[in-house]
């Protein structure tokens, strides 16, 4: 696969000045010296380069730094605190959210707001989310920053390389383009065209998050090959291989929610029948669990308040919360059973409202997927990969969402939201 610019002078520049970025924006600060080894330039190689980015305001020189040898030491570099943002957006069943990231990686502005999309018409959605995101836009032109880019988080299906929700079951949504709706976003410096939109769906973002955000201190980063599972109203899911997500020939890959689990079962909105939605989507646990699914919405409205309600039933030793629960977990590891054998991930991670609901649920599936996944080459013995819960919770899709906004000023710096003033030659 040919590199982003080709092998021409301008595409190796171009991907060399990316290297130098993605560089010191994860290991930063960082000398000059390091970053040339880092990437396997000379330092000759690499000072015009830092240049540039100096120039461009996407890189600034703090402090000093030994070099360990002869010479004057150069500075530390660090990515700026100000410049480019990226910009992410989720449209949930129960809320709408928009965050703003700078190349360090830090929300520098986030607002969210209770919003009952479920069978809302997408006009009146777009107008309230266009009006968050003016918020957060406001916010962060006061520091400086400027809008990089726009990613919008969707619990459907949505079309490849494209803007369109193809279906999202639980909005009620189908073929509905998000750009004519979302056209006031502009670009900085008070121009005419807009910033780069995309759109994604949920579950995707929510792995994209879990590759940048996952590890920790406390904990290593994950595999490069792993299915992370998110849950809201429905359930989807993500496959990462090699680090990238398998996207499927029409982008709709994941889709593990309407994977069936008992083809008996009950009558699912994708038309099929015993989907796991009806097991372990939220309406149906709270169902199994004794409680209405519209009672506990009026009740417990906005974004977590139903898991959360689950998880304190479950807490207080309410017997029907947590058989719903392992129920729940049974019909995972059984739909998980087949992407496991299938795929042969290092990993299955539990993201989104799952994250919560893990002590009750990861108990039965790890016993179905222990019984049903194939046996390994390595120990001859039954088993499955590993199951983690992400750090990242609920929070993952829109955090996925402002860091994949902020992926054309990595791939192209000096191309993607410059200021004028800037020097791009």
């Amino acid at each position: 696969m040919t590199p982003p610019g080709g092998d021409t002078q301008h595409g190796i520049r171009q991907r060399n000045l990316a290297r130098v970025l993605r560089t010191v924006a994860a290991q930063g600060p960082v000398s000059r010296p390091a970053v040339a080894a880092r990437i396997g330039l000379t330092r000759a190689g690499v000072a015009p380069l830092v240049d540039e980015l100096l120039r461009a305001g996407l890189l600034v020189e703090t402090g000093r730094a030994t070099t360990g040898g002869r010479g004057r030491p150069g500075g530390e570099l660090a990515v700026s605190d100000r410049g480019p943002a990226g910009i992410g957006a989720e449209i949930g069943v129960d809320h709408l959210a928009v965050c703003a990231v700078d190349l360090r990686g830090r929300v520098r502005a986030r607002v969210a707001a209770d919003a009952a999309n479920r069978h809302r018409a997408p006009g009146p959605v777009l107008r309230q989310l266009s009006g968050l995101l003016a918020e957060v836009t406001a916010e962060i032109a006061a520091e400086g920053l400027r809008p990089a880019g726009l990613t919008v988080a969707v619990p459907g299906l949505v079309a490849r390389e494209a803007t369109t929700v193809v279906h999202a079951p639980n909005l009620g949504w189908r073929m509905t383009d998000l750009a004519p709706g979302l056209a006031g976003m502009t670009a900085p410096e008070g121009g005419s065209s807009a910033v780069p939109l995309t759109v994604e769906n949920e579950a995707n973002l929510g792995a994209l998050a879990e590759l940048r955000l996952g590890g920790g201190a406390d904990r290593p980063a994950p595999p490069p090959d792993f299915v992370h599972v998110s849950a809201e109203a429905g359930i989807g899911a993500a496959v990462v291989v090699d680090g990238q997500l398998l996207r499927g020939a029409r982008g709709f890959a994941g889709e593990l929610g309407h994977v069936p689990v008992y083809p008996d079962g009950p009558p699912c909105d994708c038309g099929g029948r015993g989907c796991l939605e009806q097991y372990a989507g939220e309406p149906a646990v709270l169902r199994a669990g004794g409680l209405t699914p519209e009672r506990a919405a009026a009740t417990h409205p906005g974004p977590g308040a139903r898991i959360a309600l689950l998880a304190r039933r479950a807490t207080d030793g309410d017997a029907a919360v947590v058989r719903a629960l392992h129920e729940a977990g049974t019909a995972l590891g059984i739909a998980l059973a087949g992407a496991v054998n299938l795929l042969d991930p290092q990993a299955v991670v539990l993201g989104g409202a799952l994250a919560g609901l893990a002590p009750w649920v990861l108990p039965s599936l790890e016993r179905e997927l222990t019984l049903r996944t194939a046996v390994t080459a390595e120990t001859g013995r039954v088993g499955g990969p590993a199951v983690t819960v992400s750090r990242l919770g609920a929070d993952g899709p829109l955090l996925g969402a402002a860091h994949a906004a902020l992926q054309g000023v990595l791939d192209d710096p000096l191309h993607c939201c410059v200021p004028a003033h800037s020097p791009r030659n």
